[in-house]
Parts: structure tokens; sequence; C-alpha cells
């Protein structure tokens, strides 16, 4: 089994090294990196071995890969896509490239696992970050009572935007303690000590670009009529990303029912007592791989309605876990 990590310096593709270091439900004989100009024959350790990343180019270094973790933009996956896999690699796409073709298939392996297997270009898509979090979540309430509607607001971490957002983070308060003026430059205003409801560019409706893929992916990674509508908005923690959601179904559910299902649906973690003050927070979500669900209550505004906060790691489970467990996927289904 080769692997191939496209994009290996990047936040993504280090956790990817990370994961695959720490998991062996993957099997992987030999691990080439891939990378641009600038991070070409830099040096990683995988499992007491040097690897060397490669240059991305259009050659035939993808003959012999069986799967190929992709996440260096969606500029770079649309150029090389057909390059990645003209000898058969299959390729799992990071960025948001493909993810609403209707020959790609949009993939949560707890979710929809089957879809994997009809991707006749060999591309299989990775959500949104936010839109894992939150179908994580949304799947075993629709399992009791079609969803309706969904409204969510995202409280969404800094790694969002990479490790470069990471750091402008922290240098950004070391600057602010010293009385200096933060610099800003991946983030439209200052994100230390600030809240920003604007993730991704704006569209002709008014919603973010951010905001309308939690809607169409929702759809998509559930074969749901839903409705969603979002808000997202970039929060000063570094890493995990947050969502408080309402949800109205076809019939009313008790709040009961709905904690056993979801504390029965892989993927998901439910902390929920708010007597003990326990309920899900970034801070202790971060370096894990569950989405943490609590504060579940009915909504006071809507019959058939009910609320739910969660959390979870979007660089782990909203980007890189996924990723690979969509690759266990594809070796585990039957063809």
């Amino acid at each position: 089994m080769r692997i191939a990590i496209v994009g290996a310096s990047g936040a993504v593709g280090q956790e990817f090294l990370s994961l695959l270091e720490e998991r062996h439900t993957l099997p992987v004989d030999e691990l080439v990196l891939f990378g641009s100009v600038r991070s070409a024959g830099s040096k990683y350790i995988f499992r007491g071995m040097e690897l060397t990343v490669r240059q991305l180019a259009h050659n035939d270094d993808f003959k012999g890969i069986d799967i190929a973790l992709v996440s260096a933009g969606g500029g770079t996956s649309k150029e090389y896509a057909d390059t990645i896999t003209k000898h058969g690699t299959w390729m799992i796409d990071n960025s948001s490239a493909f993810r609403m073709d209707t020959d790609v298939p949009l993939v949560v392996p707890e979710i929809n696992p089957q879809d994997a297997l009809d991707a006749p270009r060999r591309i299989i898509a990775n959500p949104n970050c936010s839109t894992i979090i939150m179908v994580l979540a949304l799947n075993p309430i629709e399992q009791l009572s079609h969803i309706k509607r969904v409204h969510v607001a995202t409280y969404q971490s800094s790694s969002g935007a990479g490790a470069a957002a990471m750091a402008e983070l922290e240098s950004q308060q070391a600057a602010i303690v010293r009385g200096e003026t933060p610099h800003v430059e991946k983030f439209a205003h200052q994100l230390a000590y600030n809240l920003i409801p604007h993730i991704d560019v704006f569209t002709d409706n008014d919603y973010t670009k951010e905001e309308m893929k939690m809607a169409w992916e929702t759809q998509k990674i559930l074969h749901s009529d839903v409705r969603v509508s979002a808000t997202c908005v970039r929060v000063p923690v570094l890493r995990a990303h947050s969502e408080s959601v309402w949800v109205e179904t076809e019939r009313p559910l008790e709040i009961d029912e709905v904690r056993r299902a979801l504390a029965s649906a892989p993927g998901v973690v439910v902390q929920d007592d708010p007597s003990h003050n326990l309920y899900p927070m970034p801070l202790f979500a971060a370096g894990t791989d569950p989405v943490y669900v609590g504060r579940l209550r009915k909504d006071t505004s809507c019959d058939n309605g009910l609320t739910f906060w969660c959390s979870g790691d979007q660089i782990r489970k909203g980007a890189a876990l996924n990723a690979i467990q969509i690759a266990e996927t594809l070796l585990s289904l039957p063809r």
C-alpha cells in the first residue's frame, strides 16, 4: 500500500503524518510526500524513517500510488487532479474544489460510507470542517425524525485558516501584551480579543461562501432536502471549532431519546450535565477525535425544535482524520 500526502508541510498535511503514525487501521508500506516549490526538500520523520518532500509536478510520480491525501488548496487540487488520478490513484481531496460536483462523492464515513464507491473520477471530496462537525450530530437526529430546518452559528478557531493564521493569533496576543499594535494579515481584522463574523468571501445573497457550503454540503451528505441557514464567526481560539445549532424536525422529539441516539452514534461523545458545568468546549476538544455534543434542550420558540452545542477539532475530524477514514473506508467496502 503506497500512500501520498500532497501539501505535507501545511497544518493538515502535518496532521496526516501524525495520524498515520498513530493509527494502524490504514496500512502504509510506503509514504510519499509532495509539496510546493517552497516546501520541496523539507524533511520529516515517519515511523523512524526520514522522508523528503518532493515538488508536485505534472509527471508520472503518482504511478503506483494507491491513495493520495490532498490538502494543498482548491487551485492546486483542480490543476493536479488529472495528474494524480491518471494512473488509478484515489484522490481524497480536502479542498472545496470538487465538493458539489455531481460525479464526486462528499463523504463522512460514519454517515454515508457507500457514497465513496460512486466515484467515477477516482476523486472523493472531504467536506468543510464545520459541516463535518455539524452533520455528525445531525445524523442521529435525522434517524429519529426528518430534519426540516437548521439554524447554526459557528465559532471557528484560527486553525481553520491554517498554521500561519494560528501563528498570527499568537503573535497578536503577544503584541497586545507588550503594548504594541498587532499585525493583521490572515484575517480581515484583528482576531485577538475580537470576533469576526466573516469567513470566506461574501456571495450575492450576503451569506459568505463558508455559510453556503454548510447548507449545500449538509444536503449532499445526508441526501436530504433540509434547509440550513448559517452564520460563521471566527473566534480567538487556536484550535477546535464550536457550533450552536437549532433544529426543527417533522415530529417533536424528547430530549432523552435524542441524547440516547447521540450517545450511540459513532464519532460522537455526549457531554451534557449542566448541573456539574459539563458541556463541550474547544479547549478540551482540541487534539481529540470525536465531536462533543451538549447543552441539549427543547427550543422554546418551536414546538418541533431542539437546540444543542457542539465542539470538534477542526484539523483532526474536521479535516485530516475524516480523509484518512475515507481511505480506510475504500479498503473495507466490498466492490
